[in-house]
């Protein structure tokens, strides 16, 4: 009889994003002393079980700016693009962070650093 010896960390309950949503592209706009940013993003989504729920805008230090909940699922429009407006961006700041979140997986640990125009 063979016996098979799993490593102990193969026993640990670790979290796994499958089907994150992922961050097509981002535009941002100076509008007198706010932005407006438009996030192209992209999910498999299934319907009210899972899909992509929101985005937000980080300063450098991952300190929340601004967050664009969405309300539904975008099944049959993919990728979609959706806007927010009056975001203040601290002074000076240059960059800023994108993250993506759905309704089953939470905030994606990944960002994407996006240079203001």
């Amino acid at each position: 009889m063979k016996k098979i010896l799993f490593p102990l960390f193969a026993l640990c309950a670790t979290p796994v994003l499958a089907d994150a949503p992922k961050i097509e592209g981002v535009q941002a706009q100076k509008n007198g002393a706010a932005w407006t940013f438009s996030v192209t993003l992209s999910h498999p989504d299934t319907g009210w079980d899972h899909y992509a729920d929101g985005w937000r805008v980080l300063d450098m230090a991952g300190n929340v700016l601004a967050t664009r909940v969405l309300h539904h699922p975008h099944v049959n429009e993919q990728p979609f693009t959706r806007s927010q407006s009056g975001i203040n961006i601290p002074k000076g700041a240059d960059q800023v962070q994108i993250q993506a979140r759905d309704n089953l997986d939470g905030w994606s640990p990944e960002t994407v650093v996006f240079t203001l125009p």
